[in-house]
């Protein structure tokens, strides 16, 4: 049963032991993460020179239930730019809210903005990192 859906930040945090990581290793095997926000964590590999055969060693095995960006979650996170656009989310952001809204659950995120917008766009949004 899914608890939570994560953002690539979220995701992220666990993968590279930042600040948050321990609370997304808590509820991984719970989690679902939107395949927009997968393509997010495969870009930062990317990015940072690791091979797709590397990126997929690292990501394939977790427990994690992927989840497919259908026209309804691309409906869904075009209509969340209205509320989201003041804190400047990304259509990421806006696609890992649409998945938690869909599945009624809360969306984990490194992202503090997101508190801003939470009561907005009707998700519970819990925010991983430790307030500085």
């Amino acid at each position: 049963m899914t608890l939570v859906v994560l953002d690539a930040s979220a995701l992220l945090a666990l993968l590279l032991n930042e600040p948050g990581g321990q609370r997304v290793k808590q509820v991984l095997s719970r989690s679902a993460i939107s395949t927009v926000n997968l393509g997010e964590v495969v870009a930062h590999f990317a990015r940072h020179g690791a091979s797709e055969p590397d990126i997929r060693a690292v990501l394939d095995p977790l427990p994690l239930d992927r989840r497919l960006f259908d026209e309804e979650q691309a409906y869904s996170a075009g209509l969340l730019l209205v509320a989201t656009r003041a804190a400047g989310l990304s259509f990421g952001d806006r696609a890992c809210l649409a998945l938690a809204k869909s599945l009624n659950v809360k969306a984990l995120t490194a992202d503090r903005v997101w508190s801003r917008v939470a009561s907005t766009v009707d998700v519970e949004v819990e925010v991983i990192r430790p307030t500085e």
